[in-house]
C-alpha cells in the first residue's frame, strides 16, 4: 500500500489502492440513497457516524476542500449553508442545535455540521469526539460568518491551540460538571435529555 501527493502537493490524500478515508465525504455526497436535502448550492446527508441523536452534514457541491479554502468570495455560500443548516434543525423542534465547523476537520470537503445538542450516540466514545464539538475547537457558522463580514478572513488560532483544545479535560456543555471519563460524561448527560 502506497500513496502519491495530490496536485497540489498533499501527502497521504490518495492511496494507490483506492481512496483515503478522509475522501468518503465526497463520495457520500453522490449517493442519491445518502442525500437527505439538496439544492443547487448544497448537499445535505445525515453523518454516518452520529455523534448525537440528529448530525447532518451541509456540503457545498463547489469543491472546496477544507475550512483554510474558505475566501472572502464564498460569503454567499457560507450564509447560504447555514440556512440549510436552520432549516434541517427545524425538522426537530423538541431539539436545540449547533451549527459548525470543525477547526481541523478529518474529511476533504468543507462540510458544516448541524448537530443535536444531546449527543446522546453510540458513536461518542472518545474525548476528542467531546472536545471537537464542545470547545474552541468547534466554530460556529455564525462567528465564522461575521468574521468574514467584518475582516474579510478568517481568525485563525494556532495547530497547537486547536491540538489543545482537544486535550482539554471534560466539562458537561451544559452545567458546571466535571466527568471523570467519558463513560462518566454520558451518565451525566442523561440528566439534561
Amino acid at each position: 500500500m502506497g500513496t502519491k501527493s495530490d496536485t497540489d502537493g498533499n501527502r497521504n490524500l490518495i492511496r494507490k489502492d483506492g481512496p483515503h478515508w478522509s475522501q468518503h465525504l465526497m463520495k457520500a455526497v453522490t449517493d442519491p440513497k445518502k442525500i437527505v436535502l439538496e439544492d443547487e448550492l448544497t448537499t445535505v446527508i445525515k453523518d454516518l457516524y452520529p455523534k448525537a441523536t440528529y448530525h447532518y452534514l451541509v456540503c457545498p457541491k463547489e469543491h472546496i476542500p477544507t475550512l483554510k479554502s474558505v475566501e472572502m468570495k464564498h460569503l454567499d455560500l457560507l450564509k447560504h449553508m447555514h440556512k440549510v443548516g436552520q432549516k434541517i434543525s427545524r425538522q426537530h423542534k423538541d431539539k436545540n442545535f449547533l451549527l459548525g465547523y470543525h477547526a481541523i476537520p478529518s474529511m476533504l470537503l468543507l462540510h458544516l455540521h448541524v448537530i443535536s445538542d444531546d449527543f446522546d450516540s453510540p458513536y461518542l466514545k472518545t474525548k476528542k469526539h467531546w472536545n471537537s464539538f464542545t470547545t474552541n475547537y468547534f466554530i460556529s457558522s455564525e462567528k465564522l460568518i461575521q468574521q468574514f463580514e467584518e475582516k474579510g478572513v478568517m481568525s485563525v488560532r494556532s495547530l497547537s491551540e486547536y491540538k489543545n483544545c482537544i486535550q482539554q479535560n471534560l466539562a458537561c456543555h451544559k452545567c458546571e460538571y466535571k466527568p471523570k471519563n467519558m463513560p462518566d460524561l454520558k451518565t451525566h448527560l442523561k440528566i439534561h435529555l
